[in-house]
């Protein structure tokens, strides 16, 4: 695998970041997610999540600062509601990766940033998703059918949110957040 995975910082995606970024788009799982197929439309990308007016996007780096995933907030509203999102490499899946940014990004929003309602969605066949959404504390809210559509084929949604009032377990290793 060749990551250092004791310890995570949630931290800002940087232009030399481009082409683990592309790379981590070349994976069946991530084809779809942000319209990333190059090095230009990665920098691209990393210029438009840099400083969103309505969110924050950080990059999920090791502890050599490698980028292994994202995390984010976004979508933020004026009733302290945002849509928070994720995605880890294929090589740290299954490594609670994506948990313990989650719980970290979610302690942060509630507590630093002051959001009161966090919500995400994923695919109803992505039971990876649903566990990780289900382990930070976002309990299942309802099904959205057809949300998605990709290639031509729609897809059902479920939908799960967290309350700034929920329980919610800290992540089972370091993660900082550096901004």
């Amino acid at each position: 695998m060749g990551y250092v995975l004791e310890q995570l910082d949630l931290r800002r995606w940087r232009t030399a970041d481009a082409l683990r970024l592309t790379a981590a788009h070349q994976d069946p799982e991530m084809v779809n997610q942000g319209g990333i197929v190059d090095r230009a439309s990665a920098v691209d990308w990393i210029g438009r999540v840099a400083d969103l007016d309505n969110g924050h996007v950080y990059a999920v780096a090791d502890a050599e600062d490698h980028p292994i995933g994202c995390v984010a907030v976004t979508n933020i509203d004026r009733h302290q509601v945002g849509w928070t999102w994720y995605w880890t490499l294929a090589e740290v899946r299954g490594h609670g990766i994506a948990r313990d940014a989650l719980r970290a990004l979610a302690g942060w929003a509630h507590h630093d940033a002051g959001l009161y309602r966090l919500e995400l969605g994923h695919p109803t066949d992505n039971a990876a998703s649903c566990g990780v959404a289900a382990s930070a504390g976002f309990l299942y809210e309802g099904l959205e059918r057809q949300r998605l559509a990709f290639d031509g084929t729609r897809f059902d949604v479920e939908r799960h949110a967290r309350l700034a009032t929920d329980p919610l377990t800290p992540p089972e290793r370091p993660v900082t957040i550096s901004g």
